[in-house]
């Protein structure tokens, strides 16, 4: 499934900004390619069976840094997405999160079609960032307290 099909959007990041912060990616390509993706079987995916990572594709300190957000299943560790994203875009949400405030340390993430039609929608509280060479940077990472990774 091609990158370019996604872009990702992020609301509640702001301090004017009430409520959890939120990450909305839009899908734009062909919606029957995407929809079993968010099903193991018959059965949809639920938030606590898809993990959140991004791994940096150049030095965090890089004014323009961009990455690679995925979405996979937990347990057949296969991408349900990928999209190229901006840095910025992601640290944000993983400062909002960090904050402490109404979120209780959680996001949600929703994914849906060009029209408007919600795909899947998912409340998480880890979101794992790697850097380029694929270590864990677990000072920028949503870990939840208590989860040892």
């Amino acid at each position: 499934m091609r990158r370019d099909y996604f872009t990702l959007d992020t609301d509640g990041i702001s301090a004017a900004d009430s409520g959890r912060p939120v990450i909305t990616i839009t899908y734009e390509g062909p919606t029957e390619e995407l929809e079993p993706r968010f099903r193991r079987g018959e059965t949809p995916l639920g938030g606590d069976e898809v993990d959140v990572t991004f791994r940096l594709q150049s030095p965090l300190d890089d004014e323009s840094s961009v990455g690679v957000v995925a979405l996979a299943d937990r347990v057949t560790g296969e991408y349900v997405l990928e999209l190229n994203v901006e840095a910025e875009a992601v640290l944000a949400i993983i400062d909002a999160v960090g904050e402490e405030g109404e979120n209780d340390g959680d996001y949600r993430i929703v994914i849906e079609d060009a029209d408007g039609t919600e795909l899947a929608t998912y409340e998480k509280s880890t979101l794992l960032v790697y850097d380029p060479e694929g270590e864990l940077l677990r000072d920028r990472s949503l870990i939840p307290s208590g989860v040892e990774i």
